[in-house]
């Protein structure tokens, strides 16, 4: 086209100037001259002026123009004669004509042979890839007579005694003819597909070499590939639940059969490794396995939440790997059940491995054995549809060959969920088997054509994955299925296509099919979770419009720091505030047990010598035994209560409800990893010890509040003591009159009891804590007299708290008297009769609680409190590497919307990015 345009374009210049020639010729005439003078000279002359303008006309080829006047002589015989020049005209015309074919042939041939040198000088120099054509196709003309061929099908017909003679032709001569051509055509496709697997080989070992290029030292940023980008985005949506029906429906390679059917196999060969373990009969697939096959310059297995590589050309690294994949699988097999629904995300790369995604699901089986869950068939059945349903899913059918093809089950389960066979792909495994010991081998190539039963699919193959030896390696496999197949009668009849044949030719065509599908429905998907990212967004706009989208981990860690801020208050609490508290739960742990054993007792004895020698013994043997446990004990306590007090305060706008859950497991996890230091009782034992053998009270105010701790004491205990005796003896004459109550039949026993007991104290005021035996027969024989049947037990019980109630009357007026005490103090109680001992053990008392207090505090504030933030720590990042912890204790509506959030707009990004890298790839 660009030398037709430059032709045409040089003949229409050229003819241009040809008739411009032509019409100057014709203008002027044989006897017409130029006019010399110029316009002043005609002016002087009286000579016309030539007009500046004329009207413009317009003239065809073929059309005549007027007939200029003479510019000498107007009228005269300057006049120019009209003459007819038409033979002229009509030689231009074809002058015109043929310049422009000249002008064409002209253009064009240099236009073409300009740009022939230059796509001539663009072409590569393809001499030094002489050597991928192969050699077999140079030896065709040897081997293969075209002109013969030629005459052989061309040859005319002859005579009818030549028919004659072709009808009598030898049989035997033409059948041998086209085993020949068989054999020869075998022979043929064995050596192409030798030469193909050797080039094959040589491909990848450059792959492996351009992979393992450093670029001369400099490191690389790493980058993802297609197939570990793809993977990344299975691998969440496998966690993802949504309840906007935003289903999983990317595609994968689900792999499903019979047990014991070779799937695993199968697998195996297409990931070129012995990656799973294995068994003789028993179940060893228990939970699916999403196997990601990626190409790289190693031939490396990894694990999704693992940083080890095995390294798979080492049988070792191998070995380890097979007994990590059956760990994991029994981890992840619940108790009482026999299967698992998790799954366990496996990785491998490596030279020539095709692309793809891959499924393992547990064997289908038809009965429950011993020793498995009752429901193990449903549960794989249950497993394998929820696979298989995906719309987008490339099913992978495992088909064992060497048993019958009716005692299949799988086949029955694939056609329910893909009745069309748009997305099945059927192996028949163990071929070699088969073919040994079928009668009939066209059956076999009934059910690689999809005839034997209804099962439709998209391609059929025969594979052999070994003689069942499960110590042979990959590549002696790969060998005996190749010589298999050289070798038999499946391939040489026809039965089985070469193109059907092969775990290679199987891998090849599932990466296909795969990357087909993704190419297909990935657009689909990031849609389809676009549309769930919107709705997702004004669902929290609309509830929660002024709260920031945290998911569990962040709000766990937001948690965190309030909890560790608050333990830091907590070394922050004033000493006095420490030293009220332990004081005061201290005397209320321990008040009981001093009074009921220590002071009663020894008050009650009514002498001074012996009251001090009776408490000096209880004393020490109070701060041997009890008195330091049970101060830790409180102290222990006190710390709980403090920290549970800062964990629950309102802290206002900041405050977050949602961590309450999260803060009460933390603060009991923390108390109960928490042991006080064992030394610190010892040495608070002689703490105490000295502290009560200290009696000197060197001032009034001392003693008056020793007073007022006694006074304090005595009646609290002396409201307790009136609590319990109002239980026994019931409602008061008030209270049954104002308040309607009554007496039971025993607090009327108690009553009448109490009556003759209090006249006895009348009678003798001064009368010894414990009744005598003739004491006890005398009250109750009067009490009998007036028709109450009363327990002497009951009677010594009554009298106890009785007794109790009248001493601690007594003991209160003897305070008062002791208030003007402490000069007789000073004088050791001498020239009177006031004794006031027992002023001087509540001083004891009281200074010993003190002092017990600052040490227990001094503890706290150093150690336990240090301890108890160590320990908080820990728990937090125990619970923080837990996710079934962390879902358990932060929960709610809130939460499990900021996870679907974040979640879809991962999925979104991954999956646009994944669909960038696919179209760049293309």
């Amino acid at each position: 086209m660009t030398a037709l345009l430059a032709g045409n374009a040089a003949a229409c210049v050229f003819c241009r100037i040809l008739v411009g020639t032509q019409r100057a010729i014709r203008l002027r005439g044989p006897r017409q001259r130029l006019n010399p003078l110029p316009r002043a000279v005609r002016c002087l002359h009286g000579l016309p002026r030539r007009p500046t303008r004329q009207p413009v006309r317009f003239f065809t080829s073929l059309s005549r123009p007027p007939v200029q006047p003479s510019l000498l002589l107007p009228g005269g015989p300057g006049l120019q004669q009209r003459r007819s020049f038409w033979v002229v005209r009509l030689a231009s015309r074809v002058l015109k004509l043929r310049y422009l074919v000249l002008g064409s042939a002209v253009g064009g041939g240099y236009t073409a042979k300009k740009t022939y040198d230059e796509w001539k000088d663009m072409i590569p120099d393809v001499s030094q890839y002489k050597w991928v054509v192969p050699d077999f196709i140079r030896d065709l003309n040897d081997r293969i007579d075209l002109e013969s061929s030629r005459e052989t099908f061309l040859k005319p017909p002859e005579s009818k005694g030549s028919e004659v003679n072709d009808k009598q032709y030898n049989k035997t001569s033409d059948k041998e003819k086209v085993d020949q051509l068989q054999e020869e055509l075998l022979r043929t496709q064995m050596k192409y597909q030798r030469m193909v697997e050797r080039l094959e080989k040589e491909n990848k070992d450059l792959k492996k070499v351009v992979l393992m290029k450093d670029d001369k030292g400099v490191p690389q940023r790493k980058v993802k590939s297609l197939i570990e980008m793809y993977s990344e985005v299975l691998d969440i949506l496998s966690d993802y639940d949504s309840n906007y029906n935003t289903q999983d429906q990317l595609p994968r390679v689900v792999v499903v059969g019979d047990q014991s059917a070779g799937k695993t196999s199968v697998l195996e060969m297409i990931a070129q490794a012995r990656i799973f373990p294995r068994g003789s009969g028993e179940m060893m697939t228990r939970a699916p396995v999403k196997v990601t096959l990626s190409e790289g310059p190693h031939h490396v297995a990894m694990f999704k939440d693992s940083t080890r590589e095995f390294d798979l050309c080492k049988e070792a690294d191998l070995a380890a790997l097979r007994h990590e994949v059956e760990i994991r699988m029994r981890k992840s097999v619940k108790e009482g059940q026999t299967v698992s629904p998790e799954t366990i995300a496996l990785s491998v790369r490596g030279p020539g491995i095709q692309r793809m995604v891959l499924v393992d699901l547990p064997g289908v089986i038809s009965t429950v054995t011993s020793g498995m869950a009752a429901d193990t068939k449903e549960a794989i059945f249950a497993m394998s549809k929820a696979y298989m349903q995906n719309p987008n899913a490339i099913i992978l059918c495992i088909q064992d060959g060497s048993v019958d093809a009716e005692r299949s089950i799988v086949t029955d389960l694939v056609s329910q969920m893909d009745p069309q066979g748009k997305r099945t792909i059927f192996v028949l495994t163990k071929v070699d088997l088969a073919e040994k010991n079928m009668a009939s081998p066209s059956r076999i190539q009934q059910i690689v054509e999809g005839k034997l039963f209804p099962m439709k699919a998209l391609g059929y193959f025969a594979v052999v994955t070994g003689k069942g030896n499960s110590n042979e390696s990959i590549d002696t496999i790969k060998d005996y299925e190749e010589e298999f197949f050289q070798k038999s009668k499946l391939l040489k009849n026809g039965m089985l296509k070469p193109h059907q044949v092969t775990t290679k030719n199987l891998s090849l065509a599932v990466s296909d099919c795969f990357w087909d599908m993704v190419s297909e429905s990935v657009e689909q998907q990031a849609d389809a979770f676009k549309a769930s990212r919107f709705n997702l967004e004004t669902e929290w706009k609309n509830n929660y419009p002024r709260l920031r989208e945290l998911d569990r981990n962040e709000l766990f860690e937001k948690a965190k720091n309030d909890i560790l801020d608050e333990v830091l208050n907590l070394s922050q609490v004033s000493p006095k505030h420490w030293e009220e508290i332990l004081q005061k739960k201290l005397w209320k742990r321990v008040s009981t047990h001093f009074l009921e054993n220590i002071y009663l007792p020894a008050a009650q004895t009514m002498n001074s010598g012996t009251f001090n020698t009776m408490v000096d013994i209880k004393l020490k043997q109070w701060t041997d035994n009890q008195l330091p446990h049970k101060s830790v004990e409180v102290a222990w306590e006190s710390l709980q209560e403090e920290f549970a007090r800062f964990m629950s305060e309102h802290r206002g706008k900041d405050q977050d409800d949602i961590f309450n859950k999260l803060k009460e497991a933390v603060r009991e996890e923390s108390i109960k990893r928490h042991q006080w230091n064992e030394e610190a009782e010892g040495s608070l034992r002689v703490i105490q010890h000295n502290a009560l053998e200290d009696r000197s009270i060197s001032q009034k105010a001392e003693w008056d509040a020793a007073i007022q701790f006694m006074e304090e004491t005595l009646r609290m205990r002396l409201r307790y003591t009136e609590e319990i005796i109002r239980g026994m003896v019931g409602p008061n004459w008030k209270e049954r009159w104002l308040r309607w109550k009554s007496r039971s039949s025993e607090q009327c026993v108690h009553n009448e009891t109490q009556r003759e007991l209090e006249r006895l104290l009348k009678l003798h005021e001064d009368h010894a804590a414990y009744l005598a035996t003739d004491e006890v027969t005398t009250v109750r024989k009067n009490l009998e007299s007036r028709g109450v049947d009363v327990d002497p037990s009951l009677i010594k019980d009554t009298w106890h708290q009785l007794f109790r109630l009248h001493f601690l009357q007594r003991a209160l007026a003897h305070c008062s008297l002791c208030k003007r005490g402490f000069y007789y103090f000073q004088q050791n109680f001498e020239d009177t009769e006031l004794d006031c001992n027992d002023v001087v053990l509540f001083w004891r008392i009281q200074r010993m609680l003190g002092i017990t207090a600052n040490t227990l505090r001094q503890q706290l504030t150093n150690t336990e409190v240090r301890r108890l933030e160590k320990n908080v720590k820990e728990v937090l990042e125990d619970f923080a590497e837990d996710s079934e912890k962390k879902d358990d204790l932060i929960t709610g509506r809130r939460v499990q919307l900021a996870e679907e959030l974040k979640k879809v707009r991962e999925i979104q990004e991954k999956l646009e990015a994944f669909i960038e890298a696919l179209r760049q790839e293309k």
